[in-house]
């Protein structure tokens, strides 16, 4: 497993609809298997494919606590397939917007259908966090930041203070090639 940059706002990258993966191979089960490793040393408890710079729908996602042991989530071409009527809100955060947290309100349950590590089609209920984190992640893959769901004054306040570290602390070359 590798350590992958993580890609920050106001990088285009983030912004760009991701495509569909055809095929669950060793190539994407070693890239989860990274973005794993990279969310866990971040910390963050999801992650999604485009914010290490690879434009495929998969994500990662881990909302265990720290006295528990690990349960990753593998998930490719996820699909939300059905939202609750009532909404919960929770301050996000993102690794691609560091230092930055909003509140967001979004679909208190959903139903998720995905293709496993395995290439298997699954399908899962989650509320709470593990819902709000899914759909999160999920806004990443179509190129959605959780600052799009938030007025626009505050998501604008966010990123030029994110532009403003990116000017003082410019991205690495490897960063770059994402």
């Amino acid at each position: 497993m590798a350590l992958l940059p993580i890609i920050t706002a106001p990088d285009p990258r983030l912004k760009q609809a991701c495509a569909t993966v055809e095929q669950v191979d060793d190539e994407m089960r070693q890239l989860l298997n990274d973005m794993l490793e990279t969310m866990y040393e971040a910390p963050g408890i999801g992650l999604a494919a485009p914010q290490v710079g690879a434009l495929k729908r998969a994500i990662v996602v881990d909302v265990s606590n720290e006295d528990e042991e690990n349960a990753p989530l593998r998930m490719v071409n996820p699909e939300l397939t059905w939202v609750s009527d009532h909404d919960a809100s929770y301050d996000e955060g993102c690794l691609s917007l560091p230092e930055h947290y909003a509140e967001v309100v979004r679909p208190a349950e959903i139903k998720v259908s995905y293709l496993d590590e395995m290439g298997k089609a699954q399908e899962l209920e989650a509320e709470g966090l593990l819902a709000t984190c899914i759909q999160h992640e999920i806004d990443h893959l179509d190129g959605i930041l959780f600052v799009d769901h938030i007025s626009a004054l505050k998501r604008n306040m966010i990123l030029r203070k994110l532009l403003k570290a990116r000017k003082a602390n410019p991205p690495s070359e490897l960063e770059k090639a994402g």
